[in-house]
């Protein structure tokens, strides 16, 4: 197809890579094409993994799909009815009689400037009748602020900080760290700190790296001034240097060179640049430090990192270039930025965290058209199961250790890990949405959960709607005919959670309410907690619903029960949770009520 930019862009990436994008395409021209009448050829979405690595990150391949005539929706690319077949016929094949070209000659990569008349791809039907008029010939650019733009950079972010779990590249950031300097002058700083500003924190990278307004000149070292851009050398972009800004000097007409990397090895070198050469330093020393840091993304032009506080057990803000630490409305209230989205990227996940940045929401909201809401989330959602997926241990790596007798390797608990269930996290249905309420009973004595503001929706087994446990179990005592769940025989304690989140369903509480009922006997004790965020409450087992106020405004909501103590052999029966007999109507013996309201 003559004209065709998008085909024109695929064809200068490498030769495997635009055989492998290639074969993509045809195939969803094909599929299309073979099967007009099925709406299920004429959808993409963004977020499979086929489409999300191998042809979404590759120039001109997009806008090719784009010229075949698929548009954006909100998680998907469709081909709509009223667009022209004969059209993408054409632009399959064009791409057909390039990819044919190339395996047939092994040439090396060229720009097509008139379609071939035939391919040795098979006969197809004809095309269906078109619903509506052919597009113009003109490609449908790819916007600056679409969808697609926007995955490639949450694509590149994520792609980036998994460098900072490289062990060569930690070590070596260690060993630029005077960590026992540090800790003592942590302890010092804090304490000043703490008299001087008892609210805040301060953590200083400045005797580490340098700000960089304008370089000294490399000839005179007199001042420079910004004349653009210049082009990156080889060993530039070895180190991710593909943008290099000219710092000239009026006073001998010298250009100096300042390369802004992008890679955190050659930054421990450089120790210099602006808040991205910062932030990207800085999260690396703090991952080599064994902390759990994730880098902050600001779509209106800054980064930073997080640092998650084991004692406070939270995230706190931390911005290396400023010089502060868990002040998160410094960028809203103190500079005066308009945010729109900010992202937390981590080994572990991608999280959207703009709320914490902000006092405005509502005028936040009105900011973030870039993309479209569902979208957001769902492309989130998709990148963390698909890209940070948790490995699967192999068969060598499931047992407990085999040396020594049995005795030993209890004592040292090394028999190897209890069996462990699922994680269960409940997430408003769209009737829950609905209604603006989830309101869930445990029986028991049925051994069943129903979610009643969704239709009585029912699961069976009280291990299908944990989110965690460790060391429990449901006992049946058939002599007695009574039924509840115990820590498990020979155990000091045992823990059992239930987790609720409405943050991927653009929620939040406006209330909760949580009631249960637990027994003790002798010195055995139930501990009930209601955890959200950095907020926890304790609440007595006595059957009683009982609210958390302060829980408003929240996303989340985790009740846990912890069971202890007793006395003797049967120590773990002395505390159970929901103990109830099998005779008894099925009562519920556990119930969380939560009213909702718009995020």
């Amino acid at each position: 197809m003559a004209g065709s930019q998008g085909v024109t862009a695929l064809c200068e990436n490498p030769n495997d890579v635009f055989l492998d994008v290639s074969k993509l395409l045809l195939t969803y021209a094909d599929n299309i094409l073979r099967n007009p009448s099925e709406d299920k050829y004429r959808s993409i979405r963004i977020g499979n993994p086929t489409f999300s690595t191998r042809l979404l990150p590759v120039p001109g391949a997009v806008e090719c799909l784009f010229e075949m005539g698929f548009e954006e929706a909100e998680t998907h690319l469709v081909f709509p009815p009223s667009a022209s077949v004969e059209r993408l016929r054409q632009m399959r094949e064009t791409i057909a009689a390039e990819r044919d070209q190339r395996l047939g000659a092994g040439q090396t990569p060229r720009c097509p400037q008139s379609p071939a008349s035939t391919t040795s791809a098979p006969p197809l039907p004809a095309p269906a009748p078109s619903a509506g008029p052919a597009p113009q010939a003109a490609a449908r650019p790819v916007p600056s602020e679409n969808s697609v733009s926007f995955f490639r950079t949450l694509q590149s972010n994520f792609q980036h900080v998994m460098v900072y779990e490289n062990p060569a590249l930690q070590q070596k950031a260690l060993s630029c760290i005077p960590v026992t300097r540090l800790r003592d002058d942590a302890q010092r700083r804090l304490q000043q700190a703490q008299e001087a500003d008892p609210d805040g924190h301060c953590v200083d990278a400045g005797e580490f790296f340098a700000w960089v307004d304008s370089l000294p000149c490399s000839r005179c070292g007199g001042r420079t001034v910004s004349k653009g851009a210049l082009p990156p050398s080889p060993e530039e972009l070895r180190w991710n240097g593909s943008r290099v800004e000219n710092h000239h000097c009026n006073t001998c007409n010298t250009s100096t060179r300042f390369p802004r990397y992008n890679n955190p090895e050659k930054l421990l070198e450089t120790r210099r640049g602006r808040c991205g050469e910062w932030a990207n330093c800085f999260t690396l020393c703090c991952r080599a430090l064994e902390l759990e840091a994730r880098y902050i993304w600001d779509s209106t032009d800054h980064v930073w990192t997080e640092v998650y506080s084991e004692s406070q057990k939270r995230w706190l803000h931390c911005d290396p270039c400023e010089n502060v630490c868990d002040k998160p409305l410094l960028y809203e209230v103190g500079w005066g930025k308009k945010l729109a989205y900010v992202l937390a990227f981590s080994r572990e996940q991608v999280v959207d965290v703009t709320w914490r940045y902000s006092c405005k929401h509502q005028d936040v909201l009105s900011r973030r058209m870039q993309v479209q809401e569902p979208w957001l989330r769902e492309t989130i959602n998709g990148l963390n199961s698909v890209f940070i997926s948790p490995k699967t241990p192999k068969a060598g790596e499931l047992g407990g250790r085999i040396s020594g007798s049995r005795a030993w390797r209890a004592v040292r608990g090394e028999l190897g890990p209890p069996s462990k269930s699922k994680e269960f996290v409940f997430v408003p249905t769209e009737t829950e949405k609905s209604s603006r309420q989830f309101h869930l009973q445990y029986s028991a004595s049925d051994d069943r959960y129903c979610r009643m503001s969704s239709g009585r929706e029912e699961l069976a087994g009280w291990e299908s709607g944990v989110w965690r446990n460790q060391a429990v179990f449901r006992k049946q005592e058939h002599d007695w005919n009574m039924v509840y769940i115990a820590r498990k025989e020979g155990t000091a304690s045992g823990k059992i959670s239930w987790k609720f989140d409405c943050s991927s369903v653009g929620l939040k509480i406006r209330s909760v309410s949580v009631r249960a009922v637990s027994q003790t006997f002798h010195s055995g004790t139930v501990c009930w907690r209601m955890c959200s965020g950095q907020d926890t409450i304790e609440f007595p087992g006595d059957g009683e619903m009982h609210p958390a106020p302060s829980f408003s405004g929240s996303t989340e909501l985790i009740v846990e029960a912890e069971l202890a103590g007793g006395e003797g052999e049967s120590s773990w029966q002395h505390a159970q949770l929901f103990r109830q007999s099998l005779a008894e109507p099925k009562e519920p013996s556990f119930e969380m009520l939560l009213e909702l309201e718009e995020a």
